[in-house]
């Protein structure tokens, strides 16, 4: 199927960050209860035209400030011509800046410095995510930010109350085309709502675990999934009760689904 629409009903829950009294959560539960999971090897089209095997991993990545570089900077170190395939090139040089001057992974043999090709002895993919399956560490530590924080996009933002006081509202949601701008639209083929990397055995809010709670906190993580679990038992309990109606009462409960705004790529029957 092709990719769907962005412009479909969500379903949102605020909650207060119990390790800060100033941030206020606001979290997109039909994407984080979805059930999308990265398919890189598995069906991915690629953001490139022709670069399947390339992943979201064609046009090098930006780092987030000094000590993003820096935390990378260390696994890189780790690294040697046994687990990264453009060892060589990369040893002498593996970041590069941008037209605008912005520093990120050089891009080699057109696509990121890091990525090992299919027929490398290690198995095709990120060389920093390799890493950090043998090293038994979560790739938050190994990865340049921008790339272990996808799927999921944080935002932050002041908002002002009734009463004169501020709070800092903390966004977590699906990483849309739109989340990288006017450039988005030119991505040759996107993950987040298309059918096909909808196929997981488990919800995002679970399988994304580590960088939910590396982006939150996990105190504020251990809240999310209290509101994930309830949606979810709330999902399943309508679709158990829509499998056994008919007539009018199926439509009934066809609405309710809706009402709960499920996300649609993952291809729940709402008719």
């Amino acid at each position: 199927m092709p990719e769907l629409n962005q412009d479909f009903p969500r379903m949102w829950v605020e909650f207060d960050d119990p390790a800060d009294a100033e941030n206020l959560f606001r979290c997109d539960l039909t994407w984080l209860t979805s059930n999308w999971n990265c398919i890189y090897g598995r069906g991915c089209g690629g953001i490139v035209e022709g670069k399947a095997a390339n992943g979201c991993c064609s046009l090098g990545a930006h780092f987030s400030d000094d000590g993003d570089y820096d935390r990378v900077k260390k696994y890189v170190n780790k690294l040697d011509k046994d687990t990264w395939q453009n060892y060589k090139e990369g040893h002498k040089k593996w970041t590069e800046k941008d037209d605008d001057g912005e520093l990120k992974t050089r891009v080699y043999k057109s696509g990121c410095i890091f990525l090992n090709s299919a027929d490398f002895k290690t198995g095709g993919g990120c060389a920093l995510h390799q890493l950090a399956a043998r090293e038994n560490v979560s790739i938050t530590k190994t990865k340049p930010d921008v790339c272990w924080q996808l799927p999921i996009q944080r935002g932050f933002e002041w908002i002002n109350h009734t009463d004169g006081k501020q709070r800092l509202q903390i966004t977590i949601g699906e990483y849309t085309r739109a989340g990288w701008g006017a450039g988005g639209a030119d991505l040759h083929w996107y993950c987040t709502s298309n059918t096909e990397a909808h196929v997981a055995a488990n919800p995002v809010y679970l399988t994304e675990r580590d960088t939910l709670i590396e982006l939150m906190g996990e105190p504020a993580y251990k809240v999310l999934v209290e509101h994930c679990e309830a949606r979810m038992t709330a999902l399943r309990a309508m679709q158990v009760v829509a499998q056994k109606s008919a007539g009018s009462t199926s439509k009934s409960v066809s609405v309710a689904i809706r009402g709960l705004a499920p996300h649609p790529a993952d291809r729940i029957v709402l008719d």
